[in-house]
C-alpha cells in the first residue's frame, strides 16, 4: 500500500487582502497561517508515511516575496527529504512571475516538472507525469504536452488549469473533465481553483481546493487529499488544512426587542458558530438580518455594537471579527408617524436618483480608490458596473447612518 499527498495553491506569504484585518493579533495571525498551514501538510505527510508530495502549482503568490520565503521553504523540503518522501512540483501562474521561483536551488529529492512536459517513476507500479506553466499566462490547453500514460502501471497526471471556467479565477490551461477523463490516467492532481471538488472517480480527478483562505472571499473549511493506492486501486480522503478557517454568517434579530436580548442572540450564535469550526482559530462577517422593532437605535449604536461583539468572540475562544453587518430592514412606513425623519429619508432617497448627485459620488469614490494602491483598488473595482454598485451602496448606507442618528432618539 503507498500513500500519497496531494495539494496546491499555498500562495505562501500571499498578502493580506482584507482591509477590515486592523486587529495586530489578527493579521499576524493570518499573515502566518499560509506558512503554518504548509508546515501542517509537511507534518501529515511524514505520520502518514506518504510516499511522495504533489505540489499541484501556485507555490508561491505571484511577485510577492519575503527575506526569508526561500529559507523557509528549503526547510520544509528537507524534512520530507529526511523523512524519505519523494516531491513532484508543477509551475502554475503564480510560480512563473515569482522571482524566487526560478532562483531557489531545489533538493535532489524535489522533481519540478518544465513546461515541455514529462514523467517521473515513483516506483515499480507509479508513474506521476506533469507539465508546469512557462509564463504566467496560459490561454491554450496543456493537454497535448502529456506523455501517454505507461502501460500496466498507476498514472497520476499534474496540471494547474482553470478547466471549464470557475468565477473569481482567470482563465488559465482550459480544458473539460472529459477531456481529462478520456487520456488514461488514474488520477488528475489539479490545481488553480480555490475551491474543493472531486470532478470525477473513474478515473479520480481532484481538485483538492487551496490549504489556507486568505480572506472572507475564501471562506470555509480547506483541505488536501491523501490518495490510497493498494493493488493498483487507488482511495482518497480529505485532510482538513485550515489553521484560520473564514465563515460568513447570517443571524435574524427580528425578535431582539432590547439590547439584553440582542446581547444574548449574539453570545448564541458565537457560541455555535465556534463550535462549527474545526480550525484552530476563525474568523467571522456577521450580518445582522430580520426587521427589530429597535432597528434605528441599533444602526445609530452600530460602533458600540462591533465593540461588543469583538468582545463576546473573544469570549467564545479564538474566535475573530472581520466585520459586522447591519442587513436587516427598517420598519414597515405604515407603521411609523411622518415627521421630520420621514420627511428627510424621502427627500435623501430622491437626491440618490439626481444625475448630478450620482456624478458627484462616483467622483468623491473615485478619488479614494485611486489613492490605493493599484492591485487593491483593481481587486475591490474590476470594471464601471461594480464601482457603480459600491456608489449606489455607500450613498443608502450614509442616509441610513443620517437617519439612524436621529430616528434612534423617537420615542
Amino acid at each position: 500500500m503507498i500513500k500519497i499527498l496531494h495539494t496546491a495553491d499555498l500562495h505562501l506569504d500571499s498578502p493580506l487582502r482584507s482591509l477590515a484585518l486592523r486587529n495586530s493579533g489578527l493579521r499576524d495571525t493570518i499573515a502566518a497561517a499560509s506558512r503554518s498551514a504548509f508546515s501542517q501538510l509537511i507534518d501529515r505527510a511524514i505520520s502518514e508515511e506518504v510516499a511522495a508530495f504533489l505540489i499541484a502549482g501556485d507555490l508561491f503568490d505571484g511577485k510577492e516575496r519575503t527575506a526569508t520565503t526561500g529559507a523557509f521553504l528549503l526547510a520544509e523540503l528537507d524534512r520530507l527529504g529526511e523523512a524519505g518522501i519523494e516531491v513532484f512540483y508543477i509551475k502554475g501562474n503564480h510560480d512563473a512571475e515569482n522571482p524566487i521561483a526560478g532562483a531557489l536551488d531545489l533538493p535532489a529529492h524535489v522533481h519540478v516538472f518544465d513546461a515541455r512536459g514529462g514523467k517521473k517513476q515513483l516506483n515499480d507500479d507509479i508513474w506521476i507525469h506533469g507539465v508546469s506553466f512557462a509564463d504566467s499566462h496560459a490561454p491554450d490547453s496543456l493537454l497535448p504536452r502529456f506523455k501517454s500514460p505507461v502501460p500496466g502501471a498507476v498514472n497520476i497526471a499534474m496540471l494547474h488549469s482553470s478547466l471549464g471556467g470557475a468565477a473569481g479565477h482567470d482563465d488559465y490551461a482550459p480544458c473539460s473533465i472529459t477531456a481529462l477523463t478520456e487520456m488514461g490516467f488514474d488520477y488528475w492532481a489539479l490545481g488553480h481553483i480555490h475551491k474543493r471538488q472531486v470532478h470525477s472517480r473513474t478515473p479520480w480527478v481532484v481538485m483538492p481546493g487551496m490549504p489556507q483562505g486568505r480572506d472572507i472571499g475564501e471562506a470555509g473549511p480547506k483541505s488536501a487529499t491523501l490518495l490510497t493506492i493498494d493493488r493498483g486501486c487507488i482511495n482518497v480522503s480529505e485532510v482538513p488544512t485550515s489553521v484560520v478557517e473564514f465563515v460568513h454568517t447570517e443571524l435574524d434579530v427580528t425578535e431582539a426587542d432590547n439590547n439584553e436580548t440582542l446581547r444574548a442572540l449574539l453570545k448564541t450564535h458565537l457560541k455555535e458558530t465556534r463550535h462549527a469550526i474545526s480550525a484552530p482559530a476563525g474568523v467571522l462577517r456577521l450580518s445582522l438580518t430580520g426587521c427589530p422593532a429597535r432597528h434605528w437605535k441599533f444602526l445609530r449604536d452600530r460602533d458600540v455594537w462591533s465593540e461588543q461583539l469583538g468582545e463576546l468572540a473573544e469570549s467564545a475562544g479564538n474566535l475573530w471579527i472581520d466585520k459586522l453587518l447591519f442587513a436587516f430592514s427598517p420598519p414597515s412606513a405604515n407603521d411609523t408617524a411622518g415627521n421630520a425623519s420621514d420627511e428627510l429619508a424621502t427627500t435623501m432617497a430622491t437626491i440618490r436618483t439626481e444625475p448630478g448627485f450620482t456624478e458627484l459620488a462616483r467622483t468623491e469614490v473615485e478619488t479614494v480608490l485611486q489613492a490605493l494602491p493599484a492591485t487593491i483598488r483593481d481587486r475591490l473595482m474590476a470594471d464601471e458596473a461594480e464601482r457603480d454598485a459600491l456608489v449606489e451602496r455607500l450613498a443608502k448606507a450614509g442616509a441610513d447612518l443620517v437617519l439612524a442618528q436621529m430616528k434612534g432618539v423617537e420615542k
